[in-house]
């Protein structure tokens, strides 16, 4: 008897990809046979970077790991996962309040699919106080992260806020 692969999907705007995000993919994948990273969009919703940039980012940061997928979507997560085969939602927190919001969308996704379950994974301690969000704040005012996202990103946060020729603080 063939067991059912196991499969999950990390779901977020990624808007951009940090160290965080990828601390939480990378421990997350030795969890599952295939972990989707479900890139939320939205047309509605202008971020810094654009939908194919954020997955191309995606991609570039997660090559080294081979039972990655990126997928997109729109819609209800729960939806999404019923149409396609997945069990389990994976979330990371970094804070208390990331815990209490965290257990109120397992609980709301129960409710919708008692089939899903949610594994929510704490970040390491260094990535406990990253976010996309901040990140975006501080290269715009010129402040150096660096160690907060993957060169790839920096690179091209740089680009996007016209600081490629300028050095980081």
């Amino acid at each position: 008897m063939k067991s059912k692969k196991r499969k999950a999907i990390f779901a977020g705007s990624f808007d951009p990809i940090t160290n965080g995000h990828l601390d939480i993919i990378c421990r997350a994948s030795k969890l599952f046979d295939e972990l989707q990273i479900g890139v939320l969009y939205n047309p509605n919703k202008k971020g810094l970077f654009d939908f194919d940039e954020r997955v191309e980012l995606i991609k570039s940061c997660t090559k080294h790991l081979k039972n990655i997928k990126i997928v997109s979507f729109d819609g209800l997560l729960v939806n999404y996962c019923k149409n396609n085969g997945i069990d389990t939602l994976v979330r990371g927190v970094r804070t208390g309040a990331d815990i209490e919001y965290e257990l109120q969308m397992a609980h709301m996704n129960r409710e919708l699919d008692p089939d899903i379950e949610t594994i929510i994974l704490p970040t390491k301690v260094e990535h406990s106080f990253v976010s996309s969000s901040l990140v975006k704040e501080v290269v715009t005012v010129g402040g150096d992260v660096k160690n907060l996202v993957p060169k790839t990103v920096l690179d091209e946060l740089e680009r996007k806020t016209n600081r490629g020729n300028e050095k980081c603080m």
